[in-house]
């Protein structure tokens, strides 16, 4: 699962309780990665790059001639590994770079940006047909054993259309807060804040004697 707001990608290890988590870069404003439910259609290692026509006249304007195939190698910006997504027409990547710089960032042309040393192990774990989801979720809430709540809020993203999400305690919390008598307010304060950080919303409760 790959949460947008977060740039963030989640790997849920089969038959297990571990969840490994990875930064990415994703499509910069005007080149979104959509949301989707999908799979893996394909693994490619050292892959080739096709340019699309599109990106290849947006290099021509910056006086940057690409050609019709980026063979593998040094020079070749997915990286050394890449896993084709079947939504579309299987134009979205979850892949490696060659640069430097980009991850956790809105760079690319709407595939989704790892890391060289994260996307060789995440190659190795996965296979074709693989469910992929991809959402845009700037609000993660957690219920712990001890009846503890957390909630953690990100900042939007603006899409294309200079438009970004509101952000709202989910009313499932909202039920959950006034069926328990709790307030709002720290739900709503680390809402405002928008700082990715995970806030302590409700202190865990204290054991009932019996």
């Amino acid at each position: 699962m790959i949460n947008l707001a977060e740039l963030r990608l989640y790997y849920f290890e089969p038959n297990t309780e571990l969840v490994h988590i990875f930064p990415v870069g994703i499509g910069r404003i005007g080149r979104d990665t959509p949301e989707m439910s999908t799979k893996i259609s394909q693994k490619r290692p050292q892959p080739t790059w096709t340019p699309p026509q599109s990106i290849r006249k947006e290099y021509l304007a910056k006086g940057i001639e690409l050609p019709p195939v980026v063979p593998a190698g040094p020079d070749n910006p997915l990286g050394e590994y890449a896993l084709r997504l079947a939504y579309g027409s299987g134009e979205y990547l979850i892949h490696g770079t060659n640069k430097d710089f980009g991850i956790g960032l809105r760079v690319s042309a709407g595939c989704i940006r790892m890391e060289p040393k994260d996307i060789e192990w995440l190659f190795a774990q996965v296979e074709r047909g693989t469910p992929v989801t991809i959402v845009d979720e700037p609000i993660k809430v957690s219920l712990e054993p001890d009846r503890s709540v957390f909630l953690e809020a990100h900042e939007p993203l603006t899409r294309s259309d200079g438009t970004k999400k509101d952000l709202e305690v989910p009313l499932e919390l909202s039920w959950w807060l006034e069926a328990s008598n709790f307030s709002d307010v720290k739900a709503r304060a680390a809402i405002l804040a928008q700082n990715g950080v995970p806030v302590e919303v409700v202190a865990p409760r204290k054991a009932e004697r019996l």
